[in-house]
């Protein structure tokens, strides 16, 4: 991370709306280079929800410049290979994956709740508890020439209130308030027919300890498991993030409320699955162990040509929004919080320095929404095929993912942002 210059005042009174990965880790990264952040959570209370994540290399690589290896190591487990099979569990082509694919640093599988808590610690004990407000919604916003102003509701007292700052950054996820307000006419999120039903459950039984594995039938129903929680947990048993995708509708866009994430029944999961086998577990018990279940669509965004607007920008999935196949996009909210930190300490002027950082990061982020696809598509429909052009298609889409998300040796040559 560059340091900023001596020479000028930094810039600080940077508004984030959004306490998910992306707005703390750029949080973080900002009081790293000494520019004073804010961060505006809508909810009134930030719980560990949520289920299984994957950081890719690079993320990890950020996250070790902030000083936080450890605190990885301590909730993440490391993934070595993605392993694509048929439903009985034959192995159709496996991709390597983190160190073993000579990157200099591991790819993680975190609980994404047991993340976004690890960062919410270190942004408090780091810049003080009140770096952090909740219950508090940032609904618009108006611009003049030297600053941006905020207009934002208090949820606790029921009163609206107006902040000003030099930035406003809007990490406020794929349902983003902000990014409507900066895009009226974008519509809605782009479906591609598939359900995704996702849970995670307690249990010895796993292949592969440091595998995630992505199993599909004749159908293109899939199913994802990876293990989400380090190698001897106290508890002696490990924590299983599994994912179910069954294409249940036409795809196309989704109005209204259909895009939101819904307690999901496992009544409605089983019958997908009632002929697949494994040698390693009892599908319909594992998915059975499950505290909760949840429901969700899988939708992602055409890429946008511009971001935000003079002193408001966008970050993570409010900004580009994935499909989950390439496990990609909780990492590429990281890559974004470290460039517009790099970007806002080297750039005196606000206004130039967010224009520099979507410049960056515009091409990149759209390549993974693009890879993403491509990857879901053959996944869905090569790895319950044999064969060597099976194996070819599924070598080609994952080498398409590597492109994007960044390979090896680019990775380990370049420095950190």
């Amino acid at each position: 991370m560059t340091a900023p210059d001596p020479a000028r005042p930094p810039c600080a009174d940077v508004m984030i709306a959004g306490a998910g990965i992306g707005g703390l880790t750029a949080a973080l990264s900002l009081h790293a280079v000494g520019i004073r952040p804010l961060v505006l959570e809508s909810s009134r209370r930030i719980s560990p929800l949520g289920v299984g994540i994957n950081l890719q290399p690079a993320a990890v690589r950020e996250l070790h410049e902030l000083g936080l290896a450890d605190e990885l190591a301590a909730i993440g487990g490391q993934v070595v290979a993605h392993v694509f099979t048929d439903r009985y569990g034959t192995v159709r082509y496996s991709d390597p994956r983190g160190t073993a694919a000579g990157y200099r640093w591991p790819q993680y599988a975190v609980h994404r709740g047991d993340l976004q808590m690890m960062l919410l610690r270190t942004v408090r004990e780091r810049i003080g508890p009140e770096a952090v407000r909740t219950g508090v919604r940032v609904e618009d916003f108006t611009q003049t020439p030297d600053a941006v102003h905020v207009h934002a509701f208090d949820r606790t007292t029921d009163r609206y209130e107006h902040r000003t700052a030099r930035v406003l950054v809007a990490a406020d996820g794929i349902h983003s308030r902000l990014r409507a307000r900066l895009h009226p006419a974008q519509g809605p999120l782009r479906w591609n027919g598939v359900t995704m039903w996702r849970g995670v459950t307690e249990t010895d039984a796993f292949p592969r300890d440091n595998a995630l594995f992505l199993a599909s039938d004749e159908r293109n129903a899939q199913f994802v498991a990876y293990r989400i929680s380090p190698a001897t947990p106290a508890r002696g048993r490990r924590l299983l993030n599994w994912i179910c995708a069954v294409p249940t509708g036409t795809p196309g866009p989704l109005a209204g409320d259909a895009h939101r994430n819904r307690p999901g029944r496992l009544a409605d999961v089983l019958p997908h699955y009632a002929d697949w086998r494994f040698d390693w577990t009892d599908l319909p018990a594992l998915l059975a162990g499950a505290e909760r279940i949840l429901a969700y669509p899988m939708v992602d965004r055409d890429p946008l040509p511009a971001w935000g607007e003079g002193r408001v920008t966008l970050l993570g999935d409010a900004a580009h929004p994935a499909y989950p196949s390439g496990a990609n996009g909780g990492s590429q909210a990281v890559l974004d919080a470290r460039v517009l930190a790099h970007r806002l300490a080297t750039e005196p002027d606000p206004v130039r320095a967010l224009a520099a950082y979507e410049d960056e990061r515009k091409a990149p982020t759209a390549a993974v929404v693009l890879a993403n696809r491509e990857l879901d598509r053959v996944a869905r429909a090569r790895s319950a095929a044999g064969g060597p052009d099976a194996r070819r298609d599924l070598e080609r889409a994952a080498a398409a993912h590597r492109r994007a998300a960044g390979e090896a040796a680019a990775l380990n040559s370049r420095p950190s942002y």
